[in-house]
């Protein structure tokens, strides 16, 4: 561990050195990058400096305990002793954090595509309610929310709907809404007030960049067609339509939102990129899960995370135990709760991995 510590604060000395360079400077992407990258590092830095200093101030009052006749020196070397070992195990706590192994996709915006699943017209009324949600949270971190397509049923639900978010580390916070969220409430259609129990599923796919992996124009299909106009939404008189089809993942992603066949094919092409990008991580995913357990949950999208008792105002998080009594903050955006604690676990499994080893 302290030879990884070292290499970070010698990357740390480089960057700032570059930083300076003019060469690097003249260099707009270049600069941006390690701008970033000196951001990241510098809070790990403090700390392991810190870590250090408090190692070499334990051996010196160590020193002044086992040479020192004083008896007042050595009562004081005691306590500061005391208060410099506990801050040595607080120090190694947060740099074993901070040297867990980053998603590399933590970074990246997402694209979220939300659908009514088991329940008919109650399913897709709380998928717009998870929409909303959602949205709203996105709004509270100043994320920025493009609706990118959709299908609305006539109730004012939601079959299904795709959405991208961008903004700071999005996917650090959103990479564990995947799964089936599930609703008990009373229906508005039901007159004899009993409780409906539905769902509605959430993916979550990290924006796939051309730099990620390369996708091959030679093997995605177009089609091009009129619009359906469904949902009461304008119909075409010319094909502006799209729909893509990876041929080697039978990948299709339609797209007809918008009156541009253009900009059709363009939010289509990001869609696709981002569904062949997961598919492809997903598959090497479970092929490492092979051999450990996942983090938080088993990863499958089928799988049931959170139910939402409209009836009890609660919400409870099956993989990490969690219930808060506040659905109505909940339904509102103000799901930092849920999202801290999720990270929180995933962090602590993956510190007990490495004390492990």
């Amino acid at each position: 561990m302290i030879e990884q510590l070292d290499s970070l604060i010698i990357r740390y000395e480089e960057i700032t050195e570059l930083l300076s360079d003019p060469d690097v400077i003249s260099n707009t992407e270049r600069l941006r990058e390690l701008t970033i990258e000196e951001s990241e590092l510098r809070p790990k830095v403090e700390k392991i400096k810190r870590f250090k200093t408090v190692i070499q101030e334990i051996e010196e009052a160590e020193e002044i305990l086992n040479d020192s006749s004083d008896a007042e020196m050595i009562e004081l070397a005691k306590e500061e002793l005391n208060e410099l070992k506990d801050e040595r195990e607080s120090l190694e706590q947060t740099i074993k954090l901070m040297m867990i192994p980053e998603d590399p996709n933590d970074n990246k915006n997402i694209i979220m595509e939300i659908r009514g699943a088991a329940g008919g017209d109650e399913a897709q009324l709380f998928a717009k309610d998870l929409l909303d949600m959602y949205t709203k949270y996105a709004n509270n971190q100043g994320w920025k929310v493009e609706l990118l397509d959709a299908n609305i049923t006539g109730i004012g639900g939601y079959k299904e709907v795709s959405l991208m978010i961008t903004g700071s580390k999005v996917y650090s916070k959103l990479k564990f809404e995947n799964g089936a969220h599930r609703v008990q409430r009373v229906p508005e259609t039901e007159s004899q007030g009993r409780v409906h129990t539905s769902t509605a599923t959430v993916v979550v796919m990290p924006e796939a960049e051309e730099i990620d992996f390369d996708l091959d124009e030679n093997d995605i299909r177009v089609d091009i067609y009129h619009a359906s106009g469904a949902g009461g939404q304008h119909v075409n008189k010319t094909a502006s339509a799209v729909r893509l089809t990876h041929i080697p993942t039978n990948t299709v992603v339609a797209m007809q939102d918008e009156r541009s066949q253009l900009k059709n094919r363009e939010k289509a092409m990001k869609v696709l990129r981002a569904r062949v990008y997961d598919l492809l991580q997903s598959q090497a995913q479970s092929e490492y899960d092979s051999e450990r357990k996942l983090k938080v949950g088993t990863g499958d999208r089928s799988e049931r995370i959170r139910t939402y008792n409209y009836p009890q105002n609660r919400v409870t998080d099956h993989r990490i135990g969690l219930t808060i009594q506040q659905l109505d903050a909940i339904m509102d955006g103000q799901i930092d709760e849920i999202i801290d604690a999720l990270i929180l676990y995933d962090q602590t499994q993956q510190l007990e991995e490495l004390n492990g080893q």
